[in-house]
């Protein structure tokens, strides 16, 4: 791509009345260059079996093939039409919860020859329709793409065959899995047991990977299919989306992000976030992130919020600050979902960039600066690369694991509970509050260890021995690292190791344990993290840990459990390898963070600052460095600006280093080095 695409979703389907037209003309008038079409509407496009009609997708393609507007065809697969699973019943997906019902989107067995005949058709008829068009520029396959809980007995059969593949024999299934417990032992291949029913959480994990495999293969097949129409110049993307807390949090339990993103050129995102004064950019941040580091490349925002839930109608300012902060992690594009409210049905209340009106409004007159604003940056912004020293590494193997087994186990006093996203986000977010930029890798990417100085490893509990080995290697030779409790307790099968915890890893940290509980009134000593004692507290889970030439950073403050570290650092080879060995405050952790960061020499000019005000860097394509600089508060803000002289991009004004720069709530600066 030769800009910076900014643009929304577009349906001329769900229009109330004809305003194509006015619509492109408001458009233009915000610089929105891009619109996606056609992902959501497999209904419209076939309404009947084999009868098509694609008159809006090309309506809306006549209509912007001369305006500056290009265009993203998604493929309709994710909706099934109701003839569809009429006739094919077979197509809704049988999940846990018994056979699936017609209504709501995504509900398909994404495996079942019905839905992926009548898919296939669609594509191709939809891809035949639109190949003429010159300034269609890309596809997105699918949308949000998931396995769905899909678990039928054509689901079933293909995993039993998944498992003839990846094991030799029953015997070592039963061996692997642990099916000698409770009378599991199965005597046969024929007698495999439906998954959704086991009390395995070795098989369950395992079932949960061939399903996130379901995903890779689905996304592979289409992107084979429109690899067979592209132009030069196309690309093929798809908009993964993140684990949901009402909001995007994590990464995707249901989808092996790294493994599915093989077949695209370019990989794309959805990232919604709160907003008004629960904004902070960490949202933004991780997804970008994650996304980036998949093609160590630049990646498309393809859906994002513009005005959205009721709750999220944000601030004069905020639009603007969540563009640029997309921008900020390496993104290309920011495209809203969507243009115009719909009238009706489940997303009445997911509010567009123009209300139920339609008429221009608070959003979109912020939305026409932003527009202006990345048509004067795409020269400098588009294609600019980042290059971290740190990265944080996350598994879905992991995730699934403390699905399996989580935290607490059952303890009745708890009342903290701690999933694993919840885990990898406490160490993520101590990065990003104190301006550490990182990558966001997985176990796959083990032989990249060595591109960083300073691994996060948090909550790492499924881990295969070869990635234990690349992580004793990386701190031997140099590198640092930073693991939390819970991590490389059990191999890729969820088996415990049969062997002094942390396994595989005991000499590299200098401790070992072999003992855990629920912390019941627990603090960590302050001998080293000076911070008041509600900070210090713990709760949830701790590793009795003992040293074994490592040097202990706190205690716990504890009558019965104070000779047991919580914090402690080793000297290994040329690396340093610290161990959190149970669940800190954020601020505790930031604190744990900062110590180690220092120790890897990765704290740099940018720790100068910290939440609310947000540092980013990249690399133009001229080898010129830039600087985000954003105050995520309601408060104004001084800060002192801590890089090489430079021009504000935003306003044209010079910047030197040093001097004080003033921000309002909710803005930012975008800041140019002088070559």
């Amino acid at each position: 791509m030769d800009k910076l695409l900014y643009g929304v979703a577009y349906y001329d389907e769900y229009m109330p009345l004809d305003r194509l037209d006015e619509d492109i003309k408001l458009m233009q008038a915000a610089n929105i260059n891009v619109i996606r079409i056609a992902e959501s509407t497999w209904a419209t496009e076939e309404p009947q079996n084999g009868v098509f009609d694609f008159s809006h997708v090309e309506r809306v393609l006549q209509a912007t093939e001369n305006t500056g507007i290009s265009v993203i065809v998604g493929t309709p697969t994710y909706a099934v039409p109701p003839w569809l699973a009429a006739e094919h019943p077979e197509v809704l997906a049988i999940t846990e919860r018994g056979h699936g019902k017609y209504g709501a989107r995504q509900i398909m067995d994404i495996t079942s020859p019905a839905y992926l005949f009548y898919g296939e058709r669609v594509i191709r008829r939809l891809l035949e329709c639109v190949q003429k068009y010159p300034h269609v520029i890309g596809f997105q396959i699918d949308n949000e793409t998931k396995h769905y809980n899909t678990a039928g007995p054509n689901v079933l059969k293909r995993f039993n065959s998944y498992l003839r593949m990846k094991f030799d024999s029953i015997e070592e299934l039963n061996r692997e899995f642990g099916f000698n417990y409770w009378s599991n032992r199965i005597d046969s291949w024929e007698n495999v047991p439906d998954p959704t029913g086991a009390i395995n959480g070795s098989y369950r994990a395992e079932f949960e990977k061939f399903r996130r495999q379901l995903v890779t293969d689905f996304l592979n097949w289409q992107s084979s299919i429109i690899k067979e129409y592209v132009r030069d110049g196309q690309f093929i993307t798809h908009n993964f989306d993140f684990a949901w807390r009402g909001f995007s949090y994590g990464i995707q339990p249901d989808v092996d992000h790294k493994q599915a993103s093989a077949c695209l050129d370019i990989a794309g995102c959805d990232i919604y976030h709160p907003t008004q004064s629960h904004l902070t950019g960490k949202e933004i941040a991780f997804g970008g992130d994650l996304i980036r580091s998949l093609k160590q490349d630049n990646y498309l925002v393809l859906e994002t919020e513009a005005q959205g839930h009721i709750s999220w109608t944000p601030y004069d300012g905020q639009l603007r600050l969540h563009a640029f902060s997309h921008l900020a992690s390496g993104a290309s594009s920011v495209m809203y979902w969507h243009w115009h409210s719909i009238h009706n049905s489940f997303e009445t209340y997911w509010k567009g960039l123009l209300s139920h009106d339609l008429k221009p409004n608070r959003p979109y007159y912020e939305a026409v600066t932003i527009g202006a604003d990345f048509q004067k940056l795409s020269p400098i912004i588009n294609k600019m690369k980042k290059k971290n020293r740190i990265a944080l590494l996350v598994s879905n193997e992991s995730l699934t694991g403390l699905e399996q087994f989580p935290i607490p186990s059952g303890f009745p006093s708890a009342n903290v509970e701690a999933d694993y996203n919840d885990i990898v986000r406490l160490y993520y977010d101590a990065l990003y509050e104190q301006n550490l930029e990182c990558d966001i890798i997985f176990p796959t990417d083990y032989d990249r260890f060595a591109d960083y100085d300073l691994l996060v490893v948090p909550a790492f509990y499924s881990a295969e021995r070869k990635v234990i080995n690349a992580l004793n290697s990386f701190v031997e030779h140099g590198g640092h690292i930073l693991m939390s409790f819970r991590s490389v307790f059990s191999n890729e099968f969820l088996t415990v190791r049969h062997e002094q915890q942390p396994a595989g890893l005991s000499d590299c940290f200098g401790i070992r344990y072999d003992e855990f509980t629920e912390p019941i009134d627990v603090k960590l000593t302050d001998e080293t993290f000076k911070l008041d004692p509600e900070a210090l507290s713990t709760s949830v889970f701790m590793e009795l840990v003992e040293t074994v030439g490592a040097e202990v950073l706190a205690h716990y403050d504890h009558k019965f459990w104070g000779k047991y570290a919580a914090v402690t650092r080793n000297r290994y080879g040329s690396g340093t390898a610290t161990y959190v060995a149970c669940l800190t405050t954020a601020a505790c952790t930031r604190e744990i963070m900062k110590l180690v960061a220092q120790t890897a020499d990765v704290w740099e000019c940018e720790q100068q600052a910290a939440f609310p005000i947000i540092i980013r860097n990249g690399t133009t394509v001229d080898d010129r460095r830039v600087h985000f600089y954003f105050n995520y508060s309601d408060e104004a803000v001084k800060q002192r600006y801590l890089h090489l002289d430079g021009i504000s991009l935003l306003d044209d004004q010079q910047i030197n280093e040093n001097d004080d720069m003033d921000f309002a709530p909710w803005t930012c600066k975008i800041i140019l080095e002088k070559a």
